[in-house]
């Protein structure tokens, strides 16, 4: 539908454009549903009583996927491209596929997850978002790591949000007032990969370390902290970390869903990651907590 924009604004609703006003679009806006994991969507306000349904936002830097359900698309497309990377050409089954193929002797790899099965808990409330297991003659012989992340809004994007909800011809779309939570990115998910990546090293079992599926927007912000230039390794390893980045495909017409796009694919060992992490290249200066410090007194020298 033809609307007038607004620069800072929700880019995909129930994984189609928000002016989009085709029927299999807006079934999705009744249903409340999620076209890339097909449950109902999780994205909710705080009573759980409006279904907003937002896979992506605009971003100083592009349009960024901020719901970790929308890297799921087609079928967990980037699970399976992890899958062979580490396990080869080897067939690839949800939980529920699998439940089928249980006992049949031929190697497979299953996915294990919040729409697959269930996640894997571990004690002191940490949970691995996915484990690829590879099985062969009904025995567990290897299995490796996934974490998922996109990132959190700041403010909010309601009126905008309602806006598209309640579309006409030539409206005028306000502003959305949504900002981005950068500063999760060094208080919770670098910790988080180091953690669970050390967790995954130890294990006699696995073979390929930890894989970080992230927008590629926002592992650039953990680049400002680690630096661009840590040195990459070829070889996959128990204490290796493989980031495949990813990025939404071009705008198309209505009715369709944008793609997903792989954008980088690169390994490097955990210790350099998490060393980075400690004592970054762009960590701030002793010289400059003094100054903050004086300034925040009011003192001079």
């Amino acid at each position: 539908m033809n609307v007038q924009r607004p620069q800072n604004d929700i880019v995909e609703i129930f994984g189609y454009a928000p002016n989009d006003t085709s029927t299999v679009c807006r079934s999705l806006w009744t249903l409340g549903a999620c076209p890339f994991v097909e449950t109902p969507c999780s994205k909710s306000n705080h009573d759980k009583t409006i279904v907003y349904g937002t896979c992506s936002v605009t971003t100083r830097f592009g349009d960024c996927i901020i719901c970790p359900n929308r890297l799921y698309a087609n079928h967990f497309a980037t699970l399976k491209e992890v899958s062979v990377d580490a396990f080869g050409d080897v067939p690839f089954y949800t939980y529920q596929e699998y439940i089928q193929h249980r006992s049949d002797p031929t190697a497979c790899v299953v996915a294990l997850g919040m729409h697959s099965g269930h996640e894997i808990k571990l004690k002191q409330s940490c949970s691995m978002d996915w484990v690829l297991a590879k099985i062969e003659n009904v025995r567990l012989v290897e299995y490796t790591g996934i974490e998922v992340q996109s990132i959190d809004i700041t403010n909010n994007y309601r009126d905008n949000w309602y806006a598209y909800k309640n579309i006409s011809e030539n409206a005028i779309i306000p502003r959305s007032e949504h900002g981005m939570n950068w500063a999760n990115v060094h208080k919770r998910l670098i910790p988080q990969i180091i953690r669970k990546s050390l967790i995954y090293s130890r294990s006699s079992f696995v073979n390929s370390g930890l894989y970080f599926i992230v927008p590629d927007i926002v592992y650039k912000k953990f680049e400002d902290i680690i630096g661009s230039d840590i040195p990459l390794v070829r070889e996959k390893a128990p204490d290796v970390i493989t980031v495949h980045t990813y990025a939404l495909g071009d705008k198309v017409s209505e009715g369709r869903i944008r793609e997903i796009v792989p954008v980088r694919k690169i390994r490097f060992k955990m210790q350099d990651f998490s060393d980075r992490f400690v004592t970054g290249p762009n960590l701030p200066s002793a010289e400059e907590l003094d100054a903050a410090i004086r300034n925040a007194l009011g003192l001079i020298g």
